[in-house]
């Protein structure tokens, strides 16, 4: 005898909604999708270098041009500002590896939910995945270029020490501010679709307003006359450069990260303050994402 089939109205009904308003960081579920994570960095790897000619290789190639440029066009005017033990060179790729890896993730991750629409309509996965992996991304790219410093450290007179050890600490703050703003601009970009036009202008004014890139701010100018009280062409503008770029938490982020790579003595200061608003930024952004990431598929 065939079992009647039960009542519809006496089962429990389950009624799934998405979430509203702020919510927080759901790092449970993002362990729980650590796969995906990985197969969506792995991805964009792939993509960014298929049917290219060097392949990953661009990845050293691009901060090597820059390094180039930015030996040709700036060391005229800030040879008064960098170490003199150090070629000029060695001292901008130190802060170009760092700002490249920044600007890469950022700018890919502003993007990078505009670039999954086809995933985000059609199956559930958690969303901050999605800018998170290609931070991820970014981060294979800048761990293939820094070998390139090696190439310049015999040309130098580098003595490495303990600041060797805080490395990881300052590149962790630094994927903190590139996730932060990265996934503050994809949702953002959703929103506002001429977002994907000024986050390419956003991310090289930033780097203009990074002048540890350039510059070596804790250096005396070696023109200063012998006077103190008589004011040079420089001063101002070092002076000037020292307290309205100090809000920029890239400023310490990079100025850091060259200082405990050549032994110099540690900016504490810059660094405190770029490690509070390198958490700021990540909490800010990751916060209105999860705010507005339920109307993804509706919107994008």
């Amino acid at each position: 005898m065939t079992p009647e089939p039960p009542n519809a109205d006496a089962l429990p009904t389950t009624v799934i909604r998405p979430p509203t308003g702020w919510q927080l960081i759901n790092f449970a579920e993002l362990w729980q999708f650590r796969d995906l994570l990985y197969f969506l960095a792995w991805r964009d790897v792939k993509v960014r270098y298929k049917q290219t000619v060097l392949g990953v290789a661009w990845a050293v190639l691009q901060p090597a041009l820059m390094m180039i440029i930015f030996t040709i066009l700036f060391s005229i005017i800030t040879s008064t500002y960098h170490r003199e033990d150090v070629p000029y060179p060695l001292f901008v790729l130190a802060g170009l590896l760092p700002w490249s890896f920044f600007a890469t993730a950022v700018a890919n991750a502003g993007n990078s939910v505009i670039g999954s629409e086809r995933l985000i309509t059609k199956i559930y996965f958690p969303r901050l995945a999605v800018p998170f992996a290609t931070v991820g991304a970014a981060m294979i790219d800048f761990l293939v270029a820094l070998p390139l410093l090696l190439v310049f450290v015999p040309f130098s007179d580098i003595k490495p020490g303990w600041g060797l050890l805080l490395l990881p600490v300052i590149f962790v703050l630094l994927v903190l501010t590139a996730a932060g703003v990265g996934t503050m601009l994809a949702a953002l970009n959703v929103r506002y679709r001429d977002f994907r036009y000024i986050i390419p202008f956003l991310v090289q004014l930033w780097m203009y307003a990074t002048p540890t890139i350039y510059f070596d701010l804790s250096a005396e100018p070696a023109n200063a006359p012998a006077n103190p009280a008589t004011p040079n062409d420089y001063a101002w503008l070092k002076e000037w450069i020292k307290q309205g770029m100090a809000i920029n938490p890239l400023t310490g982020l990079v100025g850091s990260f060259r200082a405990a790579l050549f032994g110099d003595a540690i900016p504490w200061t810059m660094l405190g303050f770029s490690a509070v608003m390198a958490v700021a930024f990540f909490l800010i952004g990751c916060f209105y994402y999860r705010k507005v990431e339920d109307t993804f598929a509706d919107v994008i």
